[in-house]
Order: structure tokens, then C-alpha cells, then sequence
């Protein structure tokens, strides 16, 4: 497809856009009406929203429009299996210079719809807008199938932490393409394209976890918001967090300590929960912690000590100056 997106015009970019998708049986009526209609047997939807902008959370010379498409739905669609639920549908909201090559534009989709089916989910519908940055803003749907969802204020003293997913995979590889690098490739990859382990979001929430969340700001920051909303303590255990040697070799190349990526970088999006220390997990997930009664405030310690750099704050900044967000 040649052109730019303001050649095509608005109906005509959503006609290209539209027509590289694919539904799903969740999918009564979707693009091309005034709204989707999606099924919803649990009587109950699970939504969350969230938006990547150019230059703040993804840049054109490190990532494709493809890789954009895939993060997006990505780090959405986790937010859904993080509460317990089986994602079903996303939403596009897309601003975009009118000069933006239409071939962008439509990879973009072709990202968002692969990652959809890796999830089990479909692109249902959205809107598009002319403006000065490239904005995606996705909202993302998911039904419950009868059980209860899984949110951040259910831990109890006792329970042991466990994660399952990547741990520090983004942020090594941020490190590498903001010095001028591509390899190592997986970890570069797993920046411009996270992969969310969906299908244990909902497992957990049938092995009985108190309480869940995914790791998009980082480990100690995402287990934070447990604490706080718990009113408990959680402390987590560096020797039982496993750093791969060649996150170890990276680390070592750019002068960072590794666990710092692992305890602090964000846009994994692993799923970590608490779980009753009776319950048998299964292999797929690493106990890194456990759940204590709080000292004073609710925190997370790391081997009984504060951990000084907690993770990424899209107001606040990072303590090492490096937006993760990118």
C-alpha cells in the first residue's frame, strides 16, 4: 500500500485498517458499526485502558510498527489476565500525522491483531484521529468465566510471592539499543515485543491466589501497590530470583548491577501473585517471597532492607534518569 494516511483519508484508512482483521466466537458484531458487540457469559467485563506515545514509550528507529502493534496490545491485554480473566476484545484509539506512510498505520494493525490471537482476544473496533505525535490508545475487555477476580488487596501474612514470565528482559534490552546496539537479540526483542504469559492469569486465580498484578513498572514497584492495597509487608528473596548469564554479561558490558533490571525494570509483564503457602504451583511459577505482617507502613523489602530504586513513575522519572517507558 502506497501513500500516506491523509492521502487515504479517514474512511479509507479505517477500510484498510478493518480489513486486516480477524474476529473470535466473543465477537457478536465488530468494526463497522457505531459500537462492537462482544459476549460476556460471566454477566461481568473486565476493562482496562492505556496509551503509548511516540518518543515516551516507543521510538520509530528501534521499533517497527509491527513491534509497536504487538507491545500495545500486549501490555493491555496482560492488565486483563492480571486481574484473573481470559481477555476477549481491544479497542484502537489512533492519532496520527497526516503524513504518516499508510503502510505504518496498517502494520500497526497487523501487530495489534497477532498479539490479540496470541491472547485469544480480537480487535473489535476503535477511532482515528490527524494530530502531530503518533498516539495508541488501547482499551482492552475480558470476561471472568465465573470466577472471582484476583486484585491487589488480598494477600495475608503467610502467603508465599511467586512469578511467572520474564523479570528484567525489557530493561536489559533498553539498556543495550540506548547505547547503540541490537544483540543481544532476545533481550532487545523482549522490549520491542514483552510477552505476557495470559493463560496463567487465569490459572492462578483457580489455584487460589489472594491477590495479582503484572509487572509493568517493575517488580518492587508492582508488588508495592500489593502491599500498600494488603496492608502487609512483602519481602522478596534475591537468591531465589535466577538472572540469566547473559543478562549477567550485559550487565557487566554497561556497568549495571543485573538485579536492578530484574527488581526495578518494568514492561515484562509477568504476572506476580500471592498464594496460600498450602497450594501446590506448578513448575511454570518461581517463589521469590513471602508475605509478612507489616513492621510500620506497608513496603516491599528485598532480604529484609528497603530496595532504593522501586521502578518507573510516568511523573516522578526513574532514578537513573533512563525512561523504561521507551
Amino acid at each position: 500500500m502506497k501513500g500516506t494516511v491523509g492521502e487515504l483519508g479517514e474512511f479509507g484508512l479505517i477500510r484498510e485498517l478493518t480489513s486486516r482483521l480477524t474476529a473470535t466466537p466473543a465477537v457478536r458484531i465488530g468494526p463497522g458499526d457505531d459500537a462492537a458487540v462482544i459476549t460476556a457469559p460471566d454477566r461481568r467485563v473486565v476493562a482496562s485502558t492505556d496509551v503509548l506515545l511516540e518518543g515516551r514509550h516507543f521510538r520509530r528507529d528501534w521499533s517497527t510498527a509491527y513491534d509497536v502493534g504487538r507491545k500495545a496490545a500486549a501490555q493491555n491485554l496482560a492488565d486483563i489476565a492480571a486481574m484473573g480473566a481470559v481477555p476477549t476484545a481491544i479497542l484502537l484509539g489512533l492519532v496520527v500525522p497526516a503524513e504518516l506512510p499508510a503502510t505504518w498505520a496498517s502494520e500497526l494493525m497487523d501487530g495489534l491483531r497477532d498479539e490479540c490471537q496470541v491472547a485469544g482476544a480480537a480487535v473489535v473496533g476503535g477511532d482515528v484521529v490527524r494530530g502531530d505525535t503518533i498516539t495508541v490508545a488501547i482499551t482492552a475487555l475480558g470476561d471472568l468465566r465465573n470466577q472471582e477476580p484476583v486484585t491487589r488487596s488480598g494477600a495475608q501474612p503467610g502467603d508465599v510471592v511467586a512469578v511467572t514470565g520474564w523479570l528484567g528482559w525489557s530493561a536489559a534490552g533498553y539498556a543495550v539499543l540506548t547505547r547503540g546496539f541490537r544483540s543481544p537479540r532476545a533481550f532487545v526483542e523482549a522490549h520491542r515485543r514483552p510477552e505476557p504469559p495470559y493463560h496463567a492469569g487465569p490459572a492462578a486465580a483457580g489455584l487460589g491466589a489472594t491477590a495479582m498484578t503484572d509487572v509493568s513498572d517493575g517488580l518492587v514497584a508492582d508488588l508495592g501497590h500489593i502491599a500498600e492495597a494488603s496492608k502487609v509487608r512483602i519481602d522478596l528473596r534475591s537468591g531465589q530470583i535466577d538472572i540469566p548469564s547473559q543478562m549477567s554479561d550485559i550487565g557487566t558490558a554497561v556497568g549495571v548491577d543485573p538485579m536492578q533490571w530484574v527488581l526495578s525494570g518494568g514492561e515484562d509483564h509477568a504476572i506476580v501473585a500471592t498464594f496460600p503457602p498450602d497450594v501446590k504451583l506448578p513448575a511454570r511459577w518461581k517463589v521469590i517471597g513471602e508475605v509478612l505482617h507489616p513492621s510500620a507502613l506497608p513496603q516491599v523489602t528485598v532480604d529484609g532492607a528497603p530496595w532504593v530504586n522501586a521502578g518507573w513513575d510516568h511523573f516522578g522519572g526513574e532514578p537513573d534518569g533512563e525512561p523504561t517507558g521507551l
